[in-house]
């Protein structure tokens, strides 16, 4: 059975989805859910309770037109968090950064996973700092930068690859992978994320869905982060991400349908019980 080997963590591909709990350590979460240490110390733990198997800590918001924050103030959010929360659970700890340095910080507190939404390549240095290591990596596929997404488009040309969503977002993870082989990053360390909601129309995040079994077929863990997202709200006409939990269930049991391995979510007690049964249904 193959696995995805993040740190001192084994964990087995096939037989279930893994819940990846949100924890936002930040003042301006998109979905409203973001909180400081100590009260993300008790979310971290009632997710747990709740059936997550991964926590997922981020210091900085990536919501569209998000305030980029320094490194100090990104390791003053999630550094000690991470230390405490790994002396305390038995799952692993995946942190939400681009940044190197908050990357090394991170995986010396205790972290298992780092998850890059720039695909590592926003910070010229992350993938030097993960490849000596032995933890789980997180690519995802974006356009443009989260202070700019709302402006990103994919750009039409004669090369069909760059007017095939799902061939552009392959050819990004190709030479992603690439870049971390070359970094000492062995395949069974990385998962793969095709960035919902990251510089993508609604047409173009409904298609990620519906396409969904292409992108397994890719090969590699995939990762589906659909949770509260705008384009839910778009569809359903809900204006605040407090009630796209239905929106959010629909697009969980498609991800899992179509071959996810790893759902990331607001919502772990309900999105746990979603995962269950579809799990029971197509594995």
């Amino acid at each position: 059975m193959p696995i995805w080997k993040c740190g001192r963590f084994d964990l087995p591909l096939g037989d279930k989805t893994y819940v990846m709990g949100i924890v936002n350590a930040t003042p301006d979460s998109f979905s409203g859910d973001g909180v400081l240490r100590d009260a993300a110390i008790a979310h971290a733990h009632q997710l747990i309770e709740d059936g997550a198997d991964i926590l997922d800590i981020g210091g900085e918001s990536t919501r569209p037109g998000a305030t980029k924050i320094s490194i100090y103030e990104e390791c003053e959010r999630v550094i000690t968090l991470v230390e405490i929360l790994a002396r305390e659970i038995e799952i692993p700890i995946s942190v939400d950064t681009t940044k190197a340095e908050v990357a090394r910080r991170a995986l010396d507190a205790g972290a298992s996973i780092i998850n890059d939404i720039s695909g590592a390549t926003f910070d010229g240095a992350m993938l030097g700092v993960l490849g000596p290591r032995d933890c789980g990596v997180i690519l995802m596929h974006l356009r443009g930068t989260p202070q700019a997404m709302d402006w990103s488009t994919r750009v039409d040309a004669d090369d069909e690859t760059l007017n095939d969503l799902i061939a552009e977002i392959q050819e990004f993870w190709r030479a992603r992978i690439a870049a971390a082989n070359s970094s000492g990053i062995e395949n069974y360390r990385i998962c793969l994320d095709a960035g919902f909601g990251f510089g993508k129309s609604l047409d173009e995040n409904l298609e990620i869905l519906r396409r969904g079994r292409e992108l397994r077929d890719f090969g590699w863990p995939i990762l589906s982060g659909t949770s509260r997202k705008s384009s839910i709200g778009r569809v359903l006409g809900l204006e605040s991400s407090g009630e796209r939990i239905w929106g959010t269930a629909a697009t969980v049991a498609v991800a899992i349908q179509n071959g996810t391995d790893l759902i990331r979510v607001h919502d772990v007690k309900e999105m746990a019980q979603v995962a269950r049964m579809t799990d029971a249904i197509v594995r």
